[in-house]
């Protein structure tokens, strides 16, 4: 199910036959640098197992909340599947969030890929599902995601910490205030 497309990429609903191309993202320690280590293995990595389990998990969005979700994120051009990016709910100091999340390959990094992903996903929030906030959780070394915030109109917001260690929050809100 496509959920949207911008001018270079669509992100749709993930599917079981994206499972290899998910595993070899989240395979690659490079891939994996600024992800929380709890439940992987010391590099960040997922197995092949974990990696069937997140797909399946988000299989028809996110459980609890099935607008948002984990999607696939396919380059237009030649359809091949060059990240996941979408929207996470969570609750952080006691108030729910959305995060824009994105992840794109490094075989496309450089290309302005996570930028036009994460503007995608910024105005679907806004303007399909009418979300008034947003959020970014990165690691305070993960000047690439740092970047892509800036990008859509984040600014930091302040520094967090959770059960899996410290992060920066970078925020909007819908402009207008509507």
């Amino acid at each position: 199910m496509l959920i949207l497309e911008t001018n270079r990429l669509r992100l749709r609903r993930l599917v079981p036959d994206d499972l290899d191309a998910l595993y070899a993202l989240y395979r690659d320690p490079e891939m994996r640098l600024y992800f929380p280590q709890e439940g992987v293995s010391p590099d960040r990595t997922l197995t092949y197992e974990e990696t069937k389990e997140e797909l399946e998990w988000f299989l028809n969005g996110h459980p609890k909340r099935p607008e948002l979700g984990l999607w696939a994120t396919i380059l237009k051009e030649t359809g091949a599947f060059i990240g996941r990016c979408g929207l996470l709910p969570w609750t952080i100091d006691g108030q729910d969030e959305v995060e824009v999340a994105y992840m794109i390959d490094k075989a496309y990094w450089g290309c302005g890929y996570g930028s036009e992903a994460a503007r995608g996903i910024r105005d679907y929030a806004f303007q399909q599902l009418g979300l008034t906030r947003l959020i970014c959780c990165i690691d305070s070394e993960n000047t690439g995601s740092v970047k892509v915030a800036g990008a859509i109109g984040m600014t930091f917001e302040r520094e967090a910490v959770d059960d899996l260690g410290p992060f920066l929050i970078y925020s909007m809100t819908k402009p207008g205030g509507e």
